[in-house]
């Protein structure tokens, strides 16, 4: 497995080795032995998630301020842009995010660690999005910060589409407004 670590240090790019021929595919989407050395820590996940999602449907940035959640993402059918943000008040890239791009055909995936918002935007016609997390979800400790937040910057891709947003994503706060982190 090649290990990329991203601008923010502790986000890491996964990209497992494809061995492909004229019947298609094999890849070992998970190793736990090669994972935990990968993020130099025993990491357990507790849940695995499955979501659909259409083209230009936005989701985040999300997390949970009590029982977080480090997160294994990845996408198994179409292409999203996929974004961690620092909300660690402690750490030296506070609000600063990162964005990959993961897609079935690069079988890229991006570990976003506890402390970190995340999203993703959808810019194929359809995605299928798939992430282990480490602790359970916990709706009465779920928290948002706004995707458009001018103090974050991120550079989201124009997708054609306005973006899709739940009631919930209307309502995030600002960075500034947000539980964080210590």
């Amino acid at each position: 497995m090649k290990v990329t670590p991203t601008a923010i240090p502790d986000v890491l790019v996964l990209e497992p080795k494809v061995f492909g021929d004229a019947r298609g595919f094999f890849m070992e989407s998970f190793n736990q032995k090669v994972f935990d050395e990968a993020v130099g820590r025993h990491v357990e996940f507790v849940q695995d998630n499955h979501s659909r999602s259409a083209r230009g449907v936005l989701r985040g940035l999300h997390y949970q301020i009590e029982q977080p959640q480090g997160k294994l993402v990845r996408v198994t059918s179409g292409a999203v842009f996929d974004v961690a943000v620092d909300i660690r008040k402690s750490s030296k890239t506070i609000g600063q995010w990162v964005g990959v791009e993961l897609t079935a055909e690069n079988h890229r995936q991006l570990w976003v660690p506890e402390g970190f918002a995340h999203g993703f935007l959808v810019v194929s016609e359809s995605v299928d999005f798939m992430y282990k997390t480490t602790d359970y979800y916990a709706p009465a400790h779920e928290r948002a910060i706004r995707w458009d937040d001018v103090r974050l910057g991120v550079r989201w891709p124009d997708t054609g589409v306005a973006p899709q947003l739940s009631a919930k994503d209307q309502l995030a706060s600002m960075l500034d407004d947000a539980e964080l982190f210590a």
